[in-house]
């Protein structure tokens, strides 16, 4: 059940996991070329994880990905999950419509997130 609920919070930093799909030449964590970027409360939260493969462009790709598929507050309740495991789960599982609409919202943008980020 733990492993769940992780997979669900990798969504969010979809492709900081896997560094091996990111390496250039540098062998750093890169995103594709013309990948866009952005700046906000996801990037901020990928950027403070132990994750290695995480880099500016990742984290950025993927808070790019948030702002086409999650409102400031859907994003900031994301952003809760990195310190809170249990409550992803929570939200996850609920029956409350507010969770319900937050849980799909949320599984779109980690589509996203891995579809643009790659």
């Amino acid at each position: 059940m733990k492993q769940l609920i992780l997979i669900a919070l990798v969504l969010s930093v979809a492709a900081c996991g896997r560094a091996d799909r990111f390496k250039g030449n540098s062998g750093s964590a890169n995103v594709s070329r013309g990948a866009p970027v952005a700046f906000g409360p996801i990037s901020k939260a990928c950027m403070a994880s132990d994750r290695k493969a995480r880099s500016r462009a990742l984290c950025g790709c993927i808070q790019y990905a948030a702002n086409q598929t999650l409102s400031g507050a859907q994003q900031r309740r994301a952003v809760a999950f990195y310190g809170d495991p249990h409550r992803a789960q929570e939200i996850r599982q609920s029956d409350r419509i507010n969770d319900e609409s937050f849980w799909k919202a949320y599984r779109a943008y980690g589509d996203r997130a891995e579809a643009m980020c790659r």
